[in-house]
């Protein structure tokens, strides 16, 4: 078969299935690793994609950060503006001291938010994953009219996504903010264990996932002083659920695009969670999923490809 023929096979393949463009024309798509200001801090992202594209931001759990899109970014890269960046105290970003700088999800989303000016992210399609849910819902319900569309894996908007045991100590914390007994014992969170447990429980082959994830997820926490932050945000956590029902009627009143791709295996973020997304959004695609907690790690071609079929339809160039 001459190579032009093998072209034009990959490309009819890649239309049919989803996959990426880069994989039809044999291009690899470059993926940019910067930094900007965000008042004092150093806000590091990666980046791929033309700049005139449908722009995806995309935003990531804990205890994580942008890496945690290193493969979907180029998977989506030929044909939209995707951008990641690290919170701060995450990732390569800044980590103030917490006297210089609050740890909660109002800081996270408003250095986010501003984030987004810098990059001149003016729309943008949301993907949210754990803490992104909650840092993006602040942004979705504050700028409506920047929202094209939601990719949703693993991100919570209701109270039944918490009724589960995982959230019982955290839930103790937040009653009880002072109790130096109660914030000491979520430290086991912090561990490597917990960490690999994060990127592999629910997994039928869990020597599918690479190593590397939790790896580096574990050296950032493990820097001096990201203990006390992380702790911080877990108490933070709580001011979520009192906004549960402002991002649900943003959900109804707006009526975003949403695609859910959920890792039905999750003990901490269970599907049970997923669910009432139904009862508010008219646009809904939905995919329980079986995988864990981070279903790029396991699921990651299959999540692409219900992106770029989802993107497709309800983004536009602007």
């Amino acid at each position: 078969m001459t190579r032009s023929a093998m072209l034009f096979l990959s490309a009819v393949t890649a239309l049919v299935l989803g996959a990426p463009a880069a994989a039809a024309d044999l291009r690899p798509v470059k993926v940019q690793h910067k930094t900007v200001k965000v008042g004092d801090l150093d806000i590091f992202y990666r980046e791929a994609g033309p700049k005139d594209a449908p722009a995806v931001l995309l935003l990531h759990g804990f205890p994580t950060s942008s890496q945690m899109f290193r493969n979907l970014i180029p998977a989506l890269g030929d044909k939209y503006r995707v951008v990641a960046p690290d919170y701060p105290g995450y990732g390569h970003s800044s980590m103030p001291p917490r006297d210089k700088f609050a740890y909660t999800f109002d800081n996270l989303a408003k250095v986010i938010d501003e984030f987004t000016a810098k990059v001149e992210l003016n729309t943008y399609a949301l993907y949210v994953q754990d803490y992104g849910a909650p840092v993006g819902y602040r942004l979705a319900a504050a700028h409506p009219e920047r929202i094209t569309a939601i990719v949703v894996q693993n991100g919570n908007a209701y109270e039944e996504g918490l009724d589960n045991e995982f959230w019982k100590p955290v839930k103790a914390c937040w009653k009880d903010p002072n109790n130096k007994e109660k914030r000491d014992a979520l430290r086991a969170l912090l561990t490597y264990d917990a960490t690999k447990w994060q990127y592999t429980h629910g997994l039928k082959h869990p020597e599918l996932v690479s190593p590397d994830g939790a790896a580096h997820d574990q050296f950032l926490l493990d820097r001096k002083g990201n203990d006390e932050i992380q702790l911080d945000m877990f108490l933070s956590y709580g001011s979520n659920p009192p906004l549960y029902p402002k991002w649900q009627e943003y959900f109804r009143k707006h009526q975003p695009p949403v695609l859910i791709a959920w890792g039905k295996n999750d003990k901490i973020f269970p599907a049970e969670g997923a669910e009432p997304y139904k009862r508010d959004l008219k646009t809904l695609e939905f995919h329980l999923l079986d995988a864990g907690h981070f279903a790029l790690e396991s699921h990651g071609d299959e999540i692409a490809s219900l992106m770029r079929n989802f993107l497709g339809k309800h983004t536009a160039k602007k």
